[in-house]
């Protein structure tokens, strides 16, 4: 574990030994993720000292994060984008371009228009959707392609994180309304 120690300031790509690139072998981070699990797991340190215990489980929550950073697309995204120099800072920098804003004021009056109408809702989910699909192309292309851009794809995370939301609230209308069902007595 001593050795781990000094990796542990690593990115998240190179904790798992993958290459720093929006795509990724999901299978191949999944199996990294599962050794470095195996080798740092608490439970194996159970009569180590109270240290020993510390730093394996201050490893495990770092390999659980990074996998979690990884796993996901948009986390992904922001992540390459922030070790690229050009954090996403969502919470300050709020510019969306014009078209985009025009885009959501329409998006969300179409979704107050279509309230009770599965097949307004379903075709809205459609656009959302093929919108989404297009930002995360052009994600790959802007962090992956020959000509990497880690400002415009910053952008492109704000856009998306945006277009997220508005999905999940959209997905959230679509799904039937759940009922309790009462305790089994």
């Amino acid at each position: 574990m001593s050795a781990m120690h000094e990796e542990f300031a690593q990115d998240h790509f190179a904790l798992f030994g993958l290459p720093q690139r929006y795509t990724l072998d999901a299978d191949a981070l999944t199996a990294a993720w599962r050794r470095l699990q195996a080798a740092v797991h608490p439970d194996r340190f159970a009569a180590a000292g109270a240290a020993q215990q510390r730093l394996a489980l201050q490893w495990s929550s770092r390999i659980n994060g990074a996998y979690r950073t990884l796993r996901d697309p948009l986390q992904r995204a922001a992540y390459l984008c922030e070790l690229r120099g050009a954090p996403i800072d969502a919470e300050r920098n709020t510019a969306m371009p014009a078209e985009f804003l025009a885009q959501q004021m329409d998006w969300r009056e179409r979704l107050d228009d279509a309230l009770g109408d599965a097949a307004a809702l379903d075709a809205l989910a459609r656009t959302v959707r093929h919108e989404r699909d297009a930002v995360y192309a052009r994600l790959e292309a802007l962090l992956d392609g020959a000509v990497a851009d880690a400002h415009a794809a910053a952008a492109q995370v704000r856009v998306l994180m945006f277009i997220e939301r508005f999905h999940q609230d959209l997905s959230s209308r679509l799904a039937p309304p759940r009922t309790l069902q009462p305790a089994a007595a």
